[in-house]
């Protein structure tokens, strides 16, 4: 009877190492590209990313670049200071969306535009997420909000 028990018991912690083990490895399949948060302007200028590849990009709207065409089509440029990316993006911006903002957008890179599907602004007037502003300090252009 011991060994019964003894047998199974064993049988139970293998089955669960591997089910643990099985399960950890999927989890780091899904999440192979999508760890990074998102790529700035400059990391996209440095190492364009293949067109497939769905990936988010984020800094400040550049002033100036911000165009609206017919319907709900847009396009502007994202920078951090050291670079600039054409944006592309049809659909409803948010309410807080404007030049010199901060947006984070997620789509692709055709090799001159990034094809935004999604974009994401500010929620308030002094939120930035910390990799925009990490990564403007790191260009040295990063100015901390007044009051």
């Amino acid at each position: 009877m011991r060994s019964l028990k003894k047998t199974r018991r064993i049988q139970v912690l293998v089955l669960a190492a591997v089910a643990l083990a099985g399960s950890a490895a999927l989890i780091g399949y899904g999440f192979r590209d999508g760890i990074n948060f998102f790529r700035s302007p400059s990391q996209v200028a440095e190492a364009p990313p293949p067109p497939s590849e769905v990936f988010r990009i984020g800094g400040l709207v550049e002033d100036g670049t911000l165009v609206r065409g017919a319907g709900t089509e847009v396009t502007f440029s994202v920078t951090d200071g050291g670079a600039s990316v054409p944006v592309s993006f049809t659909g409803v911006l948010p309410d807080l969306f404007g030049e010199g903002e901060g947006m984070v957008g997620t789509g692709t890179f055709d090799g001159t535009t990034f094809r935004a599907t999604e974009i994401l602004a500010r929620h308030d007037e002094t939120y930035m997420p910390k990799e925009v502003i990490d990564a403007l300090k790191d260009q040295g252009v990063y100015q901390a909000p007044e009051g």
